[in-house]
């Protein structure tokens, strides 16, 4: 076993350029004779003084024995890569695929020579091919102009997204190292370059629009999806570095408390299933209140008349942050119906006047149906015992740290060296009002002082509730709306904002979504386009394996198959030769629930079993 360097006339340009080949010799009955074992390809680098050594490495672990002398580690990457592409190879002679004949093969073998080679996982990948493959993804992909090469490197970068969530390079390393997903999709991935990852990503971006409603159009033909509910809502990821270069990056307020970084802002529009209809990227400091309008804008340009938008448009359905008085009347300008969380501070709730929308051993759930007399609007006040005991739980911890630090502050008035101008201390109550306002508001605070000294000489405080706020009716709040409909079709609606919750949950730690290293505009919104792209894919999982009763989240899927493995099994027969078999573990019971309920195959992959003849 050798390898030989070739000289190849370009067919096109009438050049020539060289390929390397790793090539055995054959005794047959017309002599010896070459045989092409492995194409290594234009790109090989190994130094000639090195040939000799990585071709004898392959034909050991070929034979299933062990070298004489000790190689470097980058030669025994190289090695073991090529004697796993030979095994797999479809263009022996001598391969049987397992999966084809059932006939039985018994040999003998010495167990002792039992070696398992090269475990890579497959469990999750299996899942994300079939959901990408039942969406399109792949043809439309092509449909765009996506070469061989780019169309394994954008399902690589969306699927180890899904898989194993991190940079672009922490996927090209995956891809490499860890996962089987070359198996799946016949690609050998350490063809790609690292700087392929980047040039797909920026490829994906550009014909984001098009994916999209691709992805769109899909979900709803796969699905039945109707087309009744439009969710929207914000989330906002930081950055590693200063992202000078990037437009987007501003400083903003944080929702995972980095205000230290710069940001940039994910809007999303949803269907009441949880499937993206669209997304954008905004500036890290946008107000979430101004992007609605610009959104349901660009989705109505986008869709058809009878696509997205039919005669009768959804009912966009938002949370208190983005429903603004000025949203609203956009809506009502626009003949959106709307269901929005009030914003209103007042609260009401007549448990005599209330029906129960939602009864189960977690709680119950009543709803009160209000008219507002001046906007004619729908007011339902909901109150949940469960969200009370959250919201009482909440109020007292904040009211005892606040009597807390008022009593620290009173007592201190009768020791040395503390504060007692009167001034002081009333600044000092201030502070803590600002720091205790939701508690500060349901006390009387009064402070005595001295005549003579002006020195304050007591603190006295005692409870005030406000009526009809939060404090005083703990787990009650408020959904406004222009939809006449019945209290329990309102709060099914209203809690379909959950689901946007769990997208940006999904996003965020199980899809890569935070920190992003990229400091290029077209970078970072092409690291995020993936993140969404992979979440398509997963909700697709979701969705169905929901009508199957699985509720689990993509991260407790994903642990739950990630360790389904496919691994190279090798033993030396009683007549020299040696056996290679490449398949899938057996799925355990907790995998196979999965694979059964998404319709899947137990053992993803192509069964392999190579013979290699002893010399």
């Amino acid at each position: 076993m050798y390898i030989r360097k070739t000289s190849i006339k370009n067919k096109k340009g009438g050049g020539k350029y060289f390929t390397y080949r790793l090539v055995e010799s054959r005794r047959t009955a017309k002599g010896v004779r070459q045989y092409t074992l492995l194409n290594l390809g234009t790109d090989f680098f190994l130094s000639k003084e090195q040939w000799p050594d990585l071709s004898r490495r392959i034909e050991d672990l070929l034979c299933g024995q062990q070298g004489l002398f000790s190689v470097s580690s980058e030669l025994e990457r190289m090695a073991q890569r090529y004697a796993a592409l030979v095994i797999q190879s479809t263009k022996q002679q001598d391969e049987i695929d397992s999966m084809a004949s059932d006939a039985p093969d018994y040999r003998e073998v010495d167990l002792n020579s039992l070696e398992a080679l090269r475990s890579r996982t497959v469990g999750s990948e299996h899942l994300l091919i079939e959901a990408l493959q039942l969406l399109g993804l792949d043809k439309k992909l092509k449909e765009l102009g996506f070469t061989s090469p780019q169309l394994a490197a954008a399902l690589g970068s969306i699927i180890g997204r899904a898989c194993r969530p991190g940079s672009e390079r922490a996927t090209h390393d995956w891809l490499q190292n860890f996962s089987a997903l070359g198996e799946l999709i016949s690609y050998d991935f350490d063809k790609i370059s690292l700087s392929r990852m980047y040039e797909v990503a920026d490829k994906l971006l550009k014909h984001k629009t098009a994916l999209e409603e691709h992805l769109s159009a899909q979900e709803r033909s796969i699905f039945s999806l109707k087309e009744t509910i439009t969710l929207y809502d914000l989330t906002n990821t930081y950055f590693e570095g200063a992202s000078g270069d990037n437009s987007l990056a501003a400083r903003g307020r944080s929702k995972e408390k980095r205000s230290d970084c710069p940001l940039v802002t994910l809007a999303v529009v949803l269907d009441g299933q949880g499937f993206i209809k669209q997304s954008n990227v905004f500036e890290g400091n946008v107000s979430e209140a101004k992007t609605l309008a610009a959104m349901i804008e660009d989705l109505e340009e986008k869709y058809p008349p009878n696509g997205l938008f039919t005669k009768e448009k959804p009912t966009v359905v938002m949370d208190a942050g983005i429903a603004t008085e000025e949203n609203i009347q956009w809506l009502k300008d626009k003949r959106y119906p709307y269901l929005v969380v009030s914003r209103k501070r007042h609260r009401e709730f007549d448990e005599e006047q209330a029906v129960f929308v939602k009864k189960d051993k977690q709680g119950t759930v009543k709803a009160q149906k209000v008219v507002d007399e001046e906007t004619g609007e729908i007011l339902l006040y909901c109150h949940s015992t469960q969200r009370e005991k959250k919201e009482r739980a909440i109020n007292n911890r904040f009211a005892i740290r606040f009597e807390e630090a008022l009593e620290k502050l009173d007592k201190g008035l009768r020791k040395k060296g503390c504060v007692k101008n009167y001034n002081k201390v009333v600044e000092k109550i201030g502070r803590l009002k600002q720091r205790y306002p939701k508690a500060a508001a349901q006390y009387k605070i009064a402070v005595e002082q001295d005549e003579q000294s002006g020195n304050a000489t007591l603190i006295t405080w005692e409870p005030q509730p406000q009526e009809n706020t939060k404090q005083t009716l703990p787990g009650v709040y408020c959904i406004r709306t222009c939809q006449d409909w019945d209290e329990k079709t309102l709060w099914s609606t209203y809690t379909m904002l959950t689901e946007v919750e769990a997208v940006f949950r999904s996003l965020k730690s199980e899809l890569g979504l935070r920190p992003i290293f990229h400091q290029q505009t077209e970078r970072v919104t092409g690291h995020l386009f993936i993140s969404v792209l992979a979440y398509h894919l997963v909700q697709a999982i979701r969705y169905r394996l929901k009508k199957s009763d699985i509720h689990d989240s993509w991260k407790t899927i994903r642990e739950q198959v990630g360790d389904h493995s496919r691994i190279t099994m090798t033993v030396k027969c009683k007549n020299g030769d040696t056996v290679h078999i490449r398949k899938s573990c057996r799925p355990e019971p907790r995998q196979q629930k999965i694979y059964d309920a998404l319709g899947l195959p137990h053992h993803p992959g192509r069964i392999i079993k190579r013979t290699i003849s002893a010399k």
